[in-house]
Order: structure tokens, then sequence, then C-alpha cells
């Protein structure tokens, strides 16, 4: 996890709603914008943010529009990290999720993608669940190491 002394942050908590999906990947892009980042990498954070919020939604809290979503997002000059978390059902097994095409809803027609995208978009990820607790992504992406903060 970055160090947030030294750093900038921000923290965003939203309703578990579909709705709040396009916001959540606008919002982390808006707080990144100063920083060295090529378009494609822009629209790969905004993707794995929303496959995230996506899944929280979906899966997590299972369409219970009560549920809460948090991001938290910290940006060194190294490194951007990103924390999207749900106190939803958490995750039974976390392996067989990550698998490509594995999908709980297939009803919904979902992909069963969105582990495999947030993987091969980002340089890290971790993936923490718990039932009935939820579960917590950390994604991180490094910058350029020749690349300074835009002022």
């Amino acid at each position: 996890m970055l160090d947030k002394s030294d750093n900038n942050f921000m923290r965003l908590s939203f309703a578990a709603r579909s709705e709040n999906e396009g916001f959540a990947r606008i919002t982390v892009a808006a707080f990144l914008a100063r920083l060295p980042l090529t378009l494609e990498e822009v629209e790969e954070i905004k993707t794995v943010v929303s496959e995230a919020v996506t899944n929280s939604i979906i899966h997590g809290y299972e369409g219970d529009e009560t549920g809460t979503v948090v991001i938290e997002t910290t940006y060194t000059p190294s490194a951007i990290e990103i924390l999207i978390e749900d106190q939803g059902i958490g995750i039974a097994d976390l392996e067989e999720a990550r698998q490509p095409l594995f999908t709980t809803k297939p009803e919904l027609e979902r992909s069963g993608m969105g582990f495999t995208i947030m993987e091969s978009f980002m340089d890290a990820m971790e993936v923490e669940s718990e039932i009935n607790r939820g579960t917590r992504i950390r994604l991180v992406k490094y910058l350029a190491k020749n690349e300074a903060l835009c002022n």
C-alpha cells in the first residue's frame, strides 16, 4: 500500500447503484488528470475502475442499492494505487472467480472477464475477500521512472 503521508490521495464513497459506475470512473480519471499518463493508460484505468465497481454492485451487493462502494486513489511520482471495496457477500472461491469467463451471473449476460481485464491493464492486482464481509481490490499502475508529476 502506498504511503499517504507524502502523496496525494482521494476517497470516494457512493451508493451501490449501477448509474454510479460512470461517476466513479470519471472521478478517478479527473483526479489523475495531472499525471503524465497516455490517453490509452487513462482509458485502461477508467476500464478497471468500471469493472471493479460493476463487480461490487452486481456480485458483491447482488443489486442491493443500500450498499456502499468505496474507492481510494493514491499517487506518488512512481505509482498509482486504486483500492475498491465493498461490504457485500464476498467471493466464495477467489481462485475460480479469477478464471477467464467465470461468472456467477450468466443470466445477466456477464462475460466473466472483469478480473482478467483488471490484471491485464494494471501492473499489479490483489484481491481480498471474506464471505459476508466484502471484497477489496488493490490495483497498481507504475508510472514511467523518468517522468515527473505535472505542475
